[in-house]
Protein backbone atom coordinates (compact mmCIF):
# COMPACT_ATOMS: atom_id res chain seq x y z
CA UNK A 1 0.00 0.00 0.00
CA UNK A 2 1.43 3.36 -0.95
CA UNK A 3 2.00 6.37 1.30
CA UNK A 4 -0.67 8.20 0.39
CA UNK A 5 -3.26 5.76 0.38
CA UNK A 6 -1.98 4.92 4.24
CA UNK A 7 -2.09 8.54 5.20
CA UNK A 8 -5.36 10.98 6.04
CA UNK A 9 -5.62 13.82 3.93
CA UNK A 10 -6.41 15.60 6.80
CA UNK A 11 -5.27 13.49 9.94
CA UNK A 12 -5.61 14.70 13.65
CA UNK A 13 -3.65 17.65 14.56
CA UNK A 14 -2.99 19.12 18.16
CA UNK A 15 -2.33 23.08 19.16
CA UNK A 16 -1.58 24.91 21.88
CA UNK A 17 -5.00 26.68 22.95
CA UNK A 18 -3.65 30.28 22.86
CA UNK A 19 -1.79 29.73 19.32
CA UNK A 20 -4.89 28.62 17.67
CA UNK A 21 -6.73 32.15 19.05
CA UNK A 22 -3.63 34.05 17.51
CA UNK A 23 -3.37 32.03 14.41
CA UNK A 24 -7.15 32.12 13.37
CA UNK A 25 -6.56 36.28 14.50
CA UNK A 26 -3.99 36.42 12.12
CA UNK A 27 -5.58 34.50 9.16
CA UNK A 28 -8.51 36.37 9.41
CA UNK A 29 -6.18 39.54 9.27
CA UNK A 30 -4.68 38.53 5.65
CA UNK A 31 -7.91 36.78 4.05
CA UNK A 32 -8.25 39.99 1.77
CA UNK A 33 -3.92 39.48 0.74
CA UNK A 34 -3.54 35.60 1.11
CA UNK A 35 -7.47 34.07 0.32
CA UNK A 36 -6.40 30.41 -0.09
CA UNK A 37 -3.77 30.13 2.87
CA UNK A 38 -5.92 32.42 5.05
CA UNK A 39 -8.79 29.75 4.54
CA UNK A 40 -6.61 26.80 4.92
CA UNK A 41 -5.05 28.09 8.70
CA UNK A 42 -8.47 28.78 9.88
CA UNK A 43 -9.53 25.44 8.86
CA UNK A 44 -6.58 23.88 10.69
CA UNK A 45 -7.16 26.43 13.55
CA UNK A 46 -11.33 25.09 13.91
CA UNK A 47 -10.82 21.20 13.53
CA UNK A 48 -7.77 20.80 16.20
CA UNK A 49 -7.82 19.31 19.28
CA UNK A 50 -6.51 22.23 21.58
CA UNK A 51 -4.10 22.08 24.74
CA UNK A 52 -2.32 24.04 27.04
CA UNK A 53 1.11 24.86 26.38
CA UNK A 54 2.35 22.78 29.26
CA UNK A 55 0.20 19.25 28.36
CA UNK A 56 0.44 19.19 24.20
CA UNK A 57 2.91 16.06 23.21
CA UNK A 58 6.53 17.79 22.22
CA UNK A 59 6.59 15.92 19.12
CA UNK A 60 3.56 18.71 17.72
CA UNK A 61 4.81 20.85 15.94
CA UNK A 62 3.83 24.39 17.63
CA UNK A 63 4.70 28.04 16.73
CA UNK A 64 9.10 28.25 17.16
CA UNK A 65 9.69 24.32 16.51
CA UNK A 66 12.20 23.36 14.48
CA UNK A 67 10.53 20.63 11.68
CA UNK A 68 12.58 18.06 9.63
CA UNK A 69 9.91 17.00 6.62
CA UNK A 70 9.66 14.95 3.64
CA UNK A 71 8.14 16.62 0.72
CA UNK A 72 7.03 14.12 -1.57
CA UNK A 73 5.86 16.28 -4.39
CA UNK A 74 9.45 16.85 -5.12
CA UNK A 75 11.22 14.22 -3.21
CA UNK A 76 12.86 16.74 -0.98
CA UNK A 77 13.54 16.85 3.25
CA UNK A 78 13.99 19.91 4.67
CA UNK A 79 14.75 20.73 7.61
CA UNK A 80 12.95 24.59 8.96
CA UNK A 81 11.92 26.50 12.12
CA UNK A 82 7.63 27.62 11.73
CA UNK A 83 7.80 31.33 12.44
CA UNK A 84 4.99 34.35 12.61
CA UNK A 85 5.41 36.54 9.56
CA UNK A 86 7.48 39.18 10.98
CA UNK A 87 10.17 36.54 12.03
CA UNK A 88 10.36 34.48 8.49
CA UNK A 89 13.74 34.67 6.60
CA UNK A 90 14.13 31.58 4.26
CA UNK A 91 17.70 32.01 3.97
CA UNK A 92 17.90 31.64 7.73
CA UNK A 93 15.45 28.52 7.24
CA UNK A 94 12.53 30.59 9.08
CA UNK A 95 9.35 29.85 7.04
CA UNK A 96 6.16 32.04 7.98
CA UNK A 97 3.24 30.28 8.99
CA UNK A 98 1.26 31.71 6.10
CA UNK A 99 2.97 29.87 3.72
CA UNK A 100 1.00 26.79 2.34
CA UNK A 101 4.25 24.57 4.07
CA UNK A 102 3.78 26.33 7.32
CA UNK A 103 -0.41 25.91 7.21
CA UNK A 104 0.26 22.35 6.60
CA UNK A 105 2.87 21.48 9.19
CA UNK A 106 1.19 23.01 12.06
CA UNK A 107 -0.33 20.82 14.87
CA UNK A 108 1.16 17.95 12.81
CA UNK A 109 3.15 14.81 14.62
CA UNK A 110 6.02 12.93 14.04
CA UNK A 111 5.20 10.44 11.98
CA UNK A 112 1.97 12.07 10.49
CA UNK A 113 1.45 12.84 7.08
CA UNK A 114 -1.04 15.36 5.17
CA UNK A 115 -1.88 15.84 1.49
CA UNK A 116 -1.96 19.92 1.56
CA UNK A 117 -3.60 20.79 -1.58
CA UNK A 118 -1.45 19.39 -3.74
CA UNK A 119 1.93 18.06 -1.47
CA UNK A 120 2.06 14.99 0.54
CA UNK A 121 4.58 16.14 3.60
CA UNK A 122 5.43 13.51 5.82
CA UNK A 123 7.33 14.83 9.52
CA UNK A 124 9.81 13.18 10.74
CA UNK A 125 10.81 15.20 13.68
CA UNK A 126 10.32 17.44 15.18
CA UNK A 127 12.19 20.14 17.80
CA UNK A 128 11.04 22.57 19.99
CA UNK A 129 12.79 25.03 22.31
CA UNK A 130 12.35 24.62 26.26
CA UNK A 131 11.24 27.68 28.10
CA UNK A 132 14.08 27.99 30.77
Amino acid sequence: MSKTRKAASRPPIDMIDSEAEQLAGLALSVARRFPAVSALLLRETERARLHSAAAISPDTVTMGATVEFLDDSNGTQRTVTLVYPAEADITQGRISILTPVGAALIGLRTGQSILWPDRFLTVLGVWRATAS
